[in-house]
């Protein structure tokens, strides 16, 4: 028997919302010949401003029920609704009903969308890392009280996750599922990004098209960016304590440019469970939607026979300094998440516009870090208000240094 599943996909329009798509078209193909258990009825979509491909995904999909943070001049298809403005996507989270949300917006702008999920009840699968960066210690609080269960997209989190349920029989296999004292240290595995192998002179001086180059991985600017200055993976490991329960001395990052080793858990016996695959996001995206099923995927299947010479490094701290913060976001909490994230967010547009060089991003961040301080975060306005100060601190040093 095929059980259907409602899915509203929060960022539809990039990286993670177009491979979304793929595997529902995958799962309904296989459902249809008896090979999956679950299929997905695409109930809501919602994209930042390219309405567009919006509705053209929607006429493809069979999708009525849309949102876009951007208004837009091109005329409504007859039978869609189109919610508009910064919290349409919230409002959609809102008016249709779902039995899963997968959160695949960037940044700062899908914590409202997913804190409405997170109210209803629904099930959701996350791939927007900011919100728990952001607003970690709320998140949860509000999944533990409304049974909302929080499933990792990132292949990095997805692969801890996996890991993970290799541990004695009894333990819970749905998250949140927590890193016991039978787990050492939890390791996120690293591309390196597009300047792995420059020089400090050079990874300070790297133009935008050297940091969009990535050799691996096919995302949006944003992330590629994130992902050169390993920010991605600061942002990651913040994710990751929040996800499984540990501290920082709990959690290390190593680098495979193959990205074919997503995560490994250490146990404190001595031995080690990694994960790996080919690096296509469809994998993680189809086991957070089908999880605890496995059934024949979309993506590539690794080639054992050409991983001769697969090797992990420890990546270089100095060249990349978002790794540091982000193991003091970690230990310090609060508010900082917030401000670490916008400032972020706020340099790397100043990056992509090109009005700076790519090594002021960490330091731009790191002053913000500083100015605006920790406070204590007891809802989301806390955070809001952090995420505003951060932006403002960073915009003032974009400033005094244009004069």
């Amino acid at each position: 028997m095929t059980i259907t599943k409602r899915l509203l996909i929060l960022g539809s329009t990039g990286s993670i919302g177009v491979q979304t798509l793929d595997v529902v078209r995958h799962l309904d193909a296989l459902a249809k010949a008896g090979a999956s258990p679950v299929r997905f009825e695409v109930v809501g979509l919602s994209a930042g401003r390219n309405a567009q491909r919006l509705f053209e995904q929607a006429s493809a999909m069979g999708v009525r029920e849309l949102a876009l943070a951007e208004p837009t001049d091109l005329a409504t298809p007859d039978g869609f609704t189109v919610r508009t403005g910064p919290y349409a996507a919230e409002q959609l989270v809102n008016e249709v009903e779902a039995d899963i949300v997968l959160g695949a917006m960037v940044g700062y702008a899908g914590l409202p969308a997913t804190m409405a999920a997170i109210a209803l009840g629904r099930d959701v699968a996350l791939a927007n890392k900011e919100t728990l960066v952001a607003a970690g210690s709320i998140i949860l609080k509000a999944c533990a009280r409304t049974g909302s269960r929080l499933l990792p997209v990132d292949s990095e989190h997805s692969g801890v996750w996996q890991a993970l349920l290799s541990r004695a029989a009894g333990a819970p296999c749905d998250p949140p599922v927590r890193a016991g004292d039978d787990v050492a240290k939890i390791i996120l595995t690293a591309s390196g990004g597009a300047l792995r192998t420059r020089t400090k002179d050079e990874t300070y001086h790297a133009t935008v098209e050297d940091a969009l180059a990535h050799p691996t991985w096919d995302m949006g600017a944003k992330v590629t960016i994130d992902s050169a200055s390993l920010t991605n993976k600061a942002l990651e490991l913040v994710e990751a304590a929040w996800l499984f329960g540990v501290k920082s001395d709990r959690l290390d990052v190593l680098v495979d440019p193959t990205s074919i080793v997503h995560a490994i858990v250490e146990y404190a016996d001595g031995s080690a469970i990694a994960q790996m695959g080919a690096p296509d996001m469809r994998t993680p995206i189809q086991y957070a939607l089908t999880h605890p099923a496995r059934v024949a995927g979309c993506s590539d299947t690794l080639d054992w026979r050409t991983l001769a010479n697969l090797e992990l490094t420890p990546p270089d701290h100095d060249r990349f300094p978002a790794l540091r913060l982000g193991y003091r976001v970690i230990d310090e909490g609060g508010t900082l998440g917030a401000v670490f994230n916008a400032a972020n967010e706020r340099a790397v547009e100043a990056f992509l516009d090109r009005a700076i060089p790519f090594g002021r991003i960490a330091q731009l961040v790191e002053h913000a870090m500083e100015s605006v301080g920790l406070s204590e975060l007891r809802d989301l306005s806390d955070a809001e208000q952090a995420d505003t100060e951060a932006r403002e601190a960073v915009s003032s040093m974009l400033a005094q240094s244009a004069h």
